[in-house]
């Protein structure tokens, strides 16, 4: 039984995830050859209200610094930090979001196998963030047009705001 739920549950995530895109043909493209699809995804369209959403930011700390999602919660990815979400209900609608989706697919899967129940990865990153025309902050207070494009090859998707790189 156990295994029939399981195979349901991927065929459906499955059938979600392949009807995501983002703006630009050619980053939807790579996009889908480039994620697994293993978790929920949600596109930028699709979040009218940030509100009541816990943004999780699994890119290095530097990227973070340039500048994330309003009261985003970094938790990193190669020394990856989850212990801030200890407080945190396993019920929290969460977003992950890195770059353009790879490394928040990863820290989703993590999360969702610790028991959080709501999570889904912001499908086409900070970039498709900012390219829809959404803020972005260097302090919570501060909006900012910079954004961490990761390097020069990944930096090609970013089309709106100043490309960073240290």
């Amino acid at each position: 039984m156990d295994k029939l739920i399981f195979t349901l549950t991927a065929l459906f995530i499955t059938t979600i995830s392949i009807g995501q895109t983002v703006e630009d043909r050619a980053y939807s493209a790579k996009l889908q050859k480039l994620l697994s699809h293993t978790v929920p995804e949600v596109s930028v369209p699709e979040i009218d209200s940030a509100e009541s959403i816990l943004f999780i930011d699994s890119r290095e700390e530097n990227e973070f610094e340039v500048s994330h999602i309003k009261n985003a919660i970094w938790v990193g990815y190669d020394k990856l930090d989850l212990s801030k979400l200890k407080d945190t209900p396993k019920n929290q609608k969460i977003v992950v979001y890195c770059s353009v989706g790879y490394r928040s697919e990863k820290v989703s899967e993590k999360l969702i196998a610790r028991g959080f129940t709501d999570v889904s990865n912001l499908y086409g990153g900070i970039f498709e963030w900012k390219n829809s025309g959404r803020p972005v902050y260097k302090n919570e207070n501060l909006a900012t047009e910079n954004v961490h494009a990761y390097d020069k090859n990944w930096g090609q998707w970013l089309k709106k705001g100043k490309k960073c790189y240290k």
